[in-house]
């Protein structure tokens, strides 16, 4: 709000100077024109910093939206494995993923995850040329 009111007081201060309230200053816009220039250009600026902020959101909102996916996959993988295991016990029987489960009984350490995460993010960032097309990691 501090933005607002500052722009309000230097607007009414604007407009009065250049009513002539104040006979000691002489108005140097009375017709406005060079408030509206001023107007619009910061309309310019104040629009592109909205859009630039926008577009770091959507950013961030992809990369929530992937380690989502990501935590959902592993989930789904170890609760497969787990039910597996469990049922070839149960049976006594063996499979592939007897040789996975004491790994699946350790704990996920969330940190790492992300920190992992976000390596493979700027990994892939920096694949990308200054004209916005992909580069080829195969090339």
């Amino acid at each position: 709000m501090a933005f607002v009111h500052l722009h309000l007081a230097i607007l009414i201060v604007w407009v009065v100077l250049n009513l002539g309230a104040i006979p000691a200053i002489p108005p140097w816009d009375p017709s406005f024109v060079k408030l509206a220039m001023v107007a619009s250009v910061e309309a310019i600026f104040l629009s592109t910093f909205v859009l630039i902020n926008q577009n770091r959101m959507a950013e961030l909102s992809e990369r929530r939206a992937e380690l989502d996916l990501q935590i959902s996959l592993l989930n789904e993988h170890e609760t497969t494995r787990l039910i597996e295991t469990a049922l070839t016990e149960r049976l006594k029987v063996s499979t592939p993923a007897d040789d996975e489960l004491p790994q699946l009984a350790q704990n996920v350490d969330p940190q790492a995850v992300m920190s992992q995460i976000e390596q493979v993010s700027e990994n892939q960032t920096k694949r990308w040329d200054l004209s916005g097309a992909k580069v080829n990691p195969n090339i």
